[in-house]
């Protein structure tokens, strides 16, 4: 159990991302932490980021790589436009994750998910996302005793695919989100509520066969905008955030080594589509400078309060540093993939995020192991550059079940 008497926003950013560098307060919107926001450290940070958490061990496996992989049966977080590609007729994976594991033993990541084909180009899958931040007591300033709370937040999917051509496919997904990290709790004078929001993702998936020198191979592309979605209030007040829309593009090359033997490398490229935090004027005490209205006054970057639409559009451009910081929100994650009989796979990746925007960075290991009716994978992350991670030490497991299997075998 936790003792926690901080905000709960910044409760939900240590326990998600494992960082905190100047969390927001859910009502007002101010730093927490300091008084300016870095000019050498400008994070982008959002609630509800478990959203893009990798959820699967074998995208886990390979530096958080998915949006042009095979088809398996978890992508739907990755790029649900692959299932219309899956030759089964149906399946479920289901995904646990400890989390944070060496401060406590209750915080957990769940993730379900299945799809079934309708016919020969459409399919529908489902998914249900759970983080529980496990028993939590709330205190005051003073260490009252305040509520003793089970916070979580989850996601209900929905999604369709359908396919274009034998090598194109396209899919869109429907979410409800609700994060719960604090209800009934007072925040500046507020009542905490859950947050709620409706989210779409737009994906597209394509692939190629090619030939390695005398080896048949694949080439393949997707993109997934995901979490198009409306703003998230703790509160009752005016201030409502962006959720964390992302851009996933990704490109990935397979190679039949022999009859026995394949080899798959890939590349994902990330950006979240939310505004950059701007640099604010400071006077000469280190308050922040406002204008006739009480706005605070932006000396570089663009006003971050503004509609979703225009957020993702602005987000190409509205970085103080310019194209420099710009090109610095890009995630890289790389990853390969070695089947053997298609049975046995061993795989191995790496992420990174600039120092500026998080400096996140791991490397991450694991295996998989085909069986008749069952399908289970493992994946190990390794923090990289002092950088600790919530994952760190913990083997993430899957299991995947292919129903058409188990009819087969019944009959």
């Amino acid at each position: 159990m936790s003792m926690i008497n901080r905000n709960l926003f910044a409760l939900a950013l240590i326990c998600v991302s494992g960082q905190y560098v100047l969390g927001a307060d859910p009502v007002n919107g101010n730093p927490t932490l300091g008084q300016e926001y870095s000019r050498s450290y400008n994070v982008i940070q959002t609630p509800v980021p478990f959203l893009n958490i990798a959820p699967d061990s074998r995208a886990g496996a390979m530096g958080d790589l998915g949006v042009a992989t095979s088809p398996d049966l978890n992508s739907l977080h990755w790029n649900p436009a692959k299932y219309a590609f899956l030759d089964d007729n149906a399946g479920v994976s289901t995904t646990y994750s400890p989390w944070l594991k060496n401060l406590a033993p209750d915080i957990k990541l769940l993730y379900l998910t299945g799809f079934k084909r309708v016919d020969k180009q459409q399919t529908v899958a489902f998914g249900l996302r759970y983080f529980t931040l496990g028993s939590i007591t709330f205190t005051d300033e003073n260490n009252q005793f305040i509520s003793k709370q089970n916070p979580n937040e989850f996601t209900l999917d929905a999604s369709y695919a359908r396919l274009f051509s034998d090598r194109m496919s396209g899919g869109i997904t429907f979410r409800y989100i609700v994060s719960d990290l604090a209800k009934g709790s007072t925040v500046s004078g507020q009542t905490v509520k859950a947050g709620t929001s409706f989210a779409a993702d737009l994906s597209l998936y394509y692939h190629s066969p090619i030939k390695f020198s005398n080896n048949e191979g694949e080439w393949a592309f997707g993109v997934n905008i995901s979490n198009i979605g409306t703003k998230i209030s703790y509160t009752d007040g005016e201030r409502k955030d962006f959720i964390p829309t992302n851009l996933r593009v990704g490109t990935s090359f397979k190679v039949n080594l022999d009859n026995y033997n394949s080899l798959m490398v890939g590349v994902d490229l990330n950006k979240l589509l939310v505004p950059t935090p701007p640099i604010y004027k400071v006077d000469s005490t280190g308050n922040f400078v406002v204008d006739a209205n009480g706005n605070r006054v932006i000396e570089k970057g663009m006003d971050p309060n503004v509609s979703v639409g225009q957020g993702i559009i602005q987000s190409f451009y509205d970085a103080p540093g310019g194209l420099e910081e710009e090109l610095k929100e890009i995630m890289l994650s790389i990853g390969a993939e070695y089947w053997y009989m298609n049975q046995f796979a061993i795989r191995a990746g790496y992420f990174n995020e600039a120092a500026m925007k998080g400096n996140r960075k791991y490397a991450t290991v694991g295996v998989g192991l085909r069986l008749t009716l069952i399908t289970l994978d493992f994946s190990y992350l390794i923090p990289r550059g002092g950088r600790n991670n919530p994952l760190a030490n913990t083997v993430r497991i899957t299991a995947s079940v292919d129903i058409g299997n188990v009819q087969r075998t019944k009959k």
